[in-house]
């Protein structure tokens, strides 16, 4: 169909017309080949930018002929020319308005090249729009897998203990703040993207609800992050005092952006859940282990902490350095306590 219409066009739009198309689409597909090492895409590029040149001589080949006709064609038409003349001489010309209508075979009169140029521009405008346009408006067919999103859809009531604690963040906040384009860049797996987002404005445990403690995970296929920031008065000497007698191991204090910080390790807790098997729900049992990075919440160390925790399903932990980086990336967005 496409085809058929081109052929309906004069010469000087199908062209310039098929000139154009052609050499972007040349050069476009040369330059994915060049960058993706693909040497199928570039040996359609070069099919494309032959069936340019082709199309160029032949448009040159035009033009020389319109410019320079063949002497053949003067001689033929000086010799018509001629014989017209004569045929007028012996024969008295008729009256205007009653002479005979040209025939068939009479030549029309030709199209200015020019105008046909800048129609063959606007008619690649065109299409050209209707390309750029057409995606918003049709339905996509890419099937690949988005990343999940930080949920603001449900927007419950905060916990009394957030509107008593000055300037605290909220899950939601820290679900943004962590839910980076470049965290799966950040774990060392830039090819992964976001499989499950979350963020909840839970308060710590064993506090009666009295210590805010919002939180926020992401996971991916081999690596899942935990944020979480705790509220309360336990500055970080006091928090590395109480994981010297817990079970955490590969205790190691520095700073992390002016801040006292520290690194440990402790294992996850692994529960089997059994729902409409007719099983009983498995006992809790030890998790691979996690690595864990608490930085105070302020450069003074007033009390509270940001914990940082990364851990997978195989057990492999990432570098230090990569908690580290996460750090300096979420602890910009949750604002320092203030003085009490």
């Amino acid at each position: 169909m496409l085809g058929f219409l081109l052929r309906l066009l004069p010469f000087w739009v199908r062209e310039p017309l098929l000139i154009a198309v052609g050499s972007v689409l040349g050069v476009r597909i040369m330059y994915l080949a060049v960058r993706d090492h693909d040497r199928v895409a570039a040996g359609l590029g070069v099919v494309f930018l032959v069936f340019t040149a082709i199309r160029v001589y032949a448009v040159v080949r035009a033009l020389r002929a319109r410019r320079n006709p063949s002497p053949t064609a003067s001689a033929d038409g000086a010799a018509v020319g001629a014989a017209t003349q004569a045929q007028a001489q012996a024969y008295p010309q008729p009256r205007a308005g009653t002479g005979p209508r040209p025939g068939p075979g009479t030549p029309e009169k030709e199209h200015n090249p020019w105008s046909q140029a800048v129609a063959a521009v606007a008619v690649f405008g065109a299409l050209a729009a209707a390309l750029w346009v057409a995606p918003r408006f049709m339905p996509s067919d890419d099937n690949a897998p988005q990343p999940a999103s930080c949920s603001g859809e449900s927007h419950e009531e905060l916990p009394k203990v957030y509107k008593d604690t000055p300037r605290p963040v909220t899950g939601e906040e820290l679900c943004k703040a962590l839910n980076r384009p470049d965290l799966a860049k950040l774990l060392g797996t830039p090819g992964e993207t976001a499989t499950n987002v979350s963020g909840t404005d839970n308060t710590a445990p064993l506090t009666d609800e009295k210590v805010a403690q919002p939180e926020a995970e992401v996971t991916f296929d081999t690596y899942t992050v935990n944020v979480s920031a705790t509220y309360n008065e336990l500055s970080t000497d006091q928090y590395v005092k109480l994981m010297k007698f817990g079970d955490e191991t590969d205790i190691k204090t520095l700073k992390v952006l002016g801040r006292p910080a520290v690194l440990s390790s402790d294992h996850t807790m692994k529960i089997e859940l059994n729902l409409g098997s007719g099983r009983s729900s498995g006992p809790v049992e030890q998790g691979p282990l996690a690595r864990t990075l608490s930085v105070a919440l302020d450069r003074n160390d007033r009390g509270g902490y940001c914990d940082i925790t990364v851990w997978s399903k195989s057990g492999a932990l990432p570098n230090d350095s990569v908690l580290l980086s996460i750090a300096e990336k979420v602890l910009p967005r949750i604002p320092e306590r203030p003085v009490r």
